[in-house]
């Protein structure tokens, strides 16, 4: 299937992690396994906004979480023995964590206390996971992608219940990497990174998926990573290892395409800014956060809502 060219949109650096903290001349266990060893100064992934319109990331590769204020001035929030992957932040302000070799993990940003909401031991055939999404009624889904890919197509989407539970709502996923709910909640989009597709699966009255299949196919660079929806249901789409993040409508169809003005290791993107019209994007092969101005609005997150519900 053909499709006109795409507009293409600009991005500008919305803020680099500074040098005092970027890493140099040593290796750590995730940049030996999934890096090949390879010079990693910091790996950003996972951007999310509090209330205040601060922005959080994770740094995978060596285990911190940052907090860059609204004027583009980076913190050091925390650092601890971890691989850090996907960030979210909840309605009462804790920030959860998919860590990829922990599990689900909290943070407490006032004093910095980090515990564990669902730790490797209680994830049956635990992978690694990626990425998470709250829905509305403060269930919390994940992926728990691991070394998966067509090789072996293990990777599973997991859901948190607030009342404790665990399911497993989809399985042999080779690589589940980002996620997404739709606004009206009955869809879950899931980035299949290895094998270059976007995932759409239905939700049941009883929360369970059915029905699921790809919505979306891209080629080249790595695959898809990070996800996100607009206000009209399209869907952001960022493509890891070809520097680039990709606007689709509802229907799928692409509708623009985002370039970074960077590296190509587009990893993970979040809307903020007035009215939403921003998309943040971090781009881990010089270790920034790109900004670009859409004529859409996202959807609100998570954190900004209320009441106060959730695990």
């Amino acid at each position: 299937m053909m499709y006109p060219t795409p507009l293409v949109i600009e991005t500008r650096v919305f803020a680099r992690i500074p040098d005092r903290y970027r890493i140099r001349g040593r290796s750590s266990h995730w940049i030996d396994v999934h890096r090949g060893g390879q010079a990693t100064e910091c790996f950003l992934e996972g951007p999310s906004f509090d209330r205040a319109g601060n922005l959080h990331l994770v740094d995978v590769a060596w285990g911190r979480v940052f907090r860059i204020s609204p004027a583009g001035e980076v913190d050091l929030l925390i650092e601890y023995d971890g691989e850090p992957n996907g960030l979210k932040i909840h309605r009462d302000g804790r920030i959860f964590i998919a860590d990829f070799r922990h599990g689900i993990l909290s943070l407490d940003p006032r004093s910095g206390a980090l515990s564990a909401v669902l730790d490797r031991a209680q994830i049956p055939g635990f992978k690694g996971p990626n990425d998470l999404v709250f829905a509305e009624n403060g269930d919390l889904y994940f992926t728990d992608q691991g070394s998966t890919g067509l090789h072996d197509p293990a990777g599973r989407v997991c859901r948190l219940r607030t009342d404790g539970g665990l399911d497993m709502l989809i399985s042999g996923i080779p690589s589940p990497n980002g996620i997404a709910i739709s606004r009206d909640q009955a869809t879950l989009y899931v980035s299949v990174t290895r094998d270059n597709a976007v995932w759409r699966a239905p939700l049941g009255k009883d929360g369970k998926a059915f029905k699921v299949g790809a919505f979306l196919r891209l080629s080249g660079g790595v695959g898809p990573d990070g996800l996100a929806l607009d206000q009209n249901g399209g869907l952001a789409v960022a493509h890891l290892g070809l520097g680039s993040v990709w606007l689709f409508n509802a229907q799928g169809e692409p509708t623009a395409r985002i370039r970074s003005c960077a590296g190509s290791a587009t990893t993970n993107i979040a809307f903020g800014g007035p009215e939403r019209r921003h998309l943040y994007i971090t781009e881990s092969d010089s270790s920034q956060v790109l900004i670009a101005e859409l004529p859409v609005a996202g959807l609100p997150m998570f954190s900004h809502s209320h009441p106060e519900v959730g695990p």
